[in-house]
């Protein structure tokens, strides 16, 4: 299974993003799919995330700015990021929990991560 993510760049504050990530290769299911983010010196953390079903959850410093969706039909989940902060400068990363087959656990798979750089 892969993950590959694209939408990253440079935006000046108070602009907008659009993250994509789609999975391939092997899927028989996708349960939760998520963003995560790591700035430089600190440790990765949950931006948001949503589940098959379409329940998402989100990080208090994103709420209000940040929408998460998916498309079942694609294998593929959307950040959309508005009103963008430097503080949401990071390298961001997709992950989600796969069933290759029907028979197999469901596993965690990660994306190569894509930079957003927020400008003041």
């Amino acid at each position: 299974v892969q993950l590959v993510e694209s939408g990253g760049g440079l935006v000046q504050a108070g602009g907008s993003l659009r993250l994509s990530c789609a999975a391939s290769g092997r899927i028989a299911s996708i349960n939760d799919m998520g963003w995560y983010r790591q700035a430089p010196g600190k440790q990765r953390e949950s931006v948001a995330s949503i589940s098959s079903g379409g329940n998402t959850n989100y990080a208090d410093s994103v709420k209000g700015r940040f929408t998460i969706s998916r498309d079942n039909r694609k294998n593929t989940v959307y950040l959309q990021m508005n009103s963008l902060k430097p503080e949401d400068t990071a390298v961001y990363y997709c992950n989600a929990v796969v069933r290759s087959t029907w028979f197999d656990a469901s596993n965690a798979y990660w994306g190569q991560g894509t930079l957003v750089t927020v400008s003041s």
